[in-house]
C-alpha cells in the first residue's frame, strides 16, 4: 500500500507540473495566433484602401488638372503605406511604427487632396467619386475596428506573457511581445474627413 501511494505521489508531482507548462504553452500560442489573425483582419482592409485611392485619384484628375502635385503626393504616401504594410510583422516594432508613420502620411496626403477637392463643385457631384467615398469611408471604418480589435489581442497576449507564470514559459519557448499599432502623432487620431 505504501508503494502505491509513493507511486501517487510521484505521478502527480511528475504530471500535475506538465499539464500546467502544456496549458500555459498552449494558452500563449492561442493569444498568438488571436493577434495575428488581426492583423492579418488590419492587412486586408488597408490592401482595400489601397487599391480605392488610385481610382480617387484617377477620377480626381480629371477636374483637377491643377493639382498634380498633391495628386501626386497622394499616390506617393500610398505607395509608401503599401510598402509598409507588406514589410509589417506584429512582432518588429520598428516595421510596425513604420507602418504607423506611413499610414499618418497617407492620412495627411488624403486630408490635402479632400481639402482641394472642396474648391471644385463638378468633382463633388460627380457620381464616381460620391460612390469612392462612400466605399472609403466605410473602409476607413472597418480599418479602425480592426486596429482596436489587433490593439485588444496584442494586449492579452502582452499580459499573458508578463504575468507569472506564464512568463516563465515564454521565456523558456522563446515568446516575444507583439507591438500595438498606434497613431503617430496626434493628427492621426482624427478621422480622415471624407467630404465632397
Amino acid at each position: 500500500m505504501n508503494t502505491l501511494v509513493i507511486l501517487l505521489i510521484v505521478a502527480a508531482v511528475l504530471v500535475i507540473p506538465t499539464l500546467l507548462v502544456i496549458g500555459l504553452y498552449n494558452g500563449l500560442v492561442q493569444l498568438r495566433n488571436r493577434y495575428k489573425n488581426a492583423f492579418a483582419q488590419i492587412d486586408v482592409q488597408l490592401k482595400r484602401r489601397y487599391d480605392l485611392i488610385p481610382n480617387l485619384v484617377e477620377t480626381a484628375k480629371a477636374f483637377m488638372q491643377h493639382e498634380r502635385e498633391t495628386l501626386e503626393a497622394v499616390i506617393q504616401a500610398r505607395n509608401a503605406a503599401t510598402a509598409a504594410r507588406e514589410q509589417a510583422s506584429p512582432a518588429d516594432g520598428g516595421s510596425m511604427h513604420s507602418l504607423a508613420n506611413a499610414e499618418s502620411g497617407l492620412g495627411g496626403a488624403l486630408g490635402r487632396l479632400f481639402a482641394l477637392s472642396e474648391s471644385y463643385p463638378e468633382l463633388r457631384s460627380n457620381q464616381n467619386m460620391l460612390q469612392l467615398q462612400e466605399e472609403l469611408t466605410s473602409t476607413e471604418s472597418k480599418v479602425a475596428f480592426a486596429r482596436q480589435a489587433y490593439n485588444d489581442a496584442v494586449m492579452h497576449f502582452n499580459n499573458k506573457l508578463e504575468m507569472f507564470p506564464s512568463n516563465l514559459i515564454a521565456g523558456i519557448f522563446g515568446f516575444v511581445s507583439a507591438t500595438s499599432f498606434e497613431v503617430s502623432d496626434d493628427s492621426e487620431r482624427e478621422n480622415v474627413a471624407v467630404k465632397f
